[in-house]
């Protein structure tokens, strides 16, 4: 996936006049005024319903304060600079439902029910309601709605200051590729629902309750997969947890030392689990020493998978190929 990101930024250096011969159009945004819109919803809003192909979106370096829905599939947004260019809006989800029936609009970045063949690269996403009001309650950097799937997170930094920060919500047919990101919140902060693979990416969480979440209630299959990965935070930090069923595999990743002695493990919740505690590791490594539930056991796992196996093409069955 990184080369497809190489690929987007090459275009996007393009002038767009060259592009639209043999690739996509690329629109130009530009806080200051030097592209063809000034904000993010202004350039999705020009975009037609559907098209064959993706549809790019560059993103000039600029601190972009609103609030984002998008409702199209095959869309790109690519920032500049993953650092200089910012969006950055302060939204507390418990706020937000007071005056609505649902989670549209409680993020920074709103994902409709049914897009698919979303791509947000190389740009800073920031819920900063926390910092601005001391409240670390639910939050939400990135949303997706309904049925959304095939959303891929490229060389992004997400970060709220409170839970959620990530919360991608297809349980039943929900596919999710993460690559070269930067995660940071509270409790929850990656909580992905269906199937989702995340590779060379950094956590950090600012909770002792739990970092990472899952919920694979429909399918026995559904699984989260953190490959080449770190996990750092406060100390005391604690991995992850799920009060749904969930499905763990974590390969090849380091873990500082200031996270807690805590395994993976099921919280009470509203539903009743159907299957055991389900978190596999290969390759562990912690700084200040190995903990037991940190030990190799692909074996336990259903099939008893290799750990060279373990793709995103593995995650998602052979249904999508990123």
């Amino acid at each position: 996936m990184k080369r497809h990101l190489l690929a987007l930024l090459l275009a996007c250096s393009l002038p767009a006049h060259a592009l639209s011969e043999s690739g996509p159009t690329v629109t130009v945004v530009d806080a200051r005024g030097h592209g063809a819109f000034r904000t993010i919803q202004a350039a999705l809003d020009s975009l037609s319903q559907d098209a064959p192909s993706t549809r790019i979106i560059l993103i000039r370096p600029g601190l972009y304060a609103e609030k984002i829905y998008i409702t199209k599939s095959r869309v790109a947004l690519v920032g500049e600079d993953r650092k200089k260019t910012r969006i950055v809006y302060a939204e507390l989800r418990r706020n937000w439902r007071k005056d609505h029936p649902d989670d549209w609009g409680a993020a920074v970045i709103n994902i409709g029910d049914a897009v698919t063949d979303l791509v947000i690269a190389n740009l800073t996403v920031h819920n900063n309601y926390g910092s601005l009001h001391g409240d670390h309650d639910h939050q939400f950097a990135i949303r997706s709605m309904g049925s959304a799937t095939r959303l891929s997170l490229l060389a992004i930094d997400a970060i709220a200051d409170g839970g959620d920060t990530v919360s991608l919500w297809n349980t039943a047919t929900g596919m999710y590729y993460f690559a070269d990101c930067h995660f940071e919140g509270h409790v929850d902060f990656v909580c992905p629902r269906g199937w989702c693979y995340a590779t060379d990416s950094r956590f950090f969480g600012h909770n002792e309750s739990a970092s990472i979440w899952h919920d694979g209630s429909l399918d026995e299959d559904a699984k989260f997969v953190i490959r080449n990965s770190t996990f750092d935070g406060v100390r005391g930090f604690a991995l992850g947890r799920n009060n749904r069923d969930g499905q763990f595999f974590i390969l090849d990743s380091v873990f500082s030392k200031n996270m807690a002695d805590k395994p993976i493990y099921q919280a009470p919740g509203t539903s009743t689990f159907r299957w055991p505690l389900r978190a596999y590791f290969w390759n562990a490594r912690r700084e200040g020493g190995p903990l037991a539930w940190l030990a190799d056991n692909l074996g336990l796992a259903k099939g008893a998978p290799r750990a060279e196996e373990i793709d995103a093409r593995w995650t998602f069955a052979g249904a999508w190929d990123p």
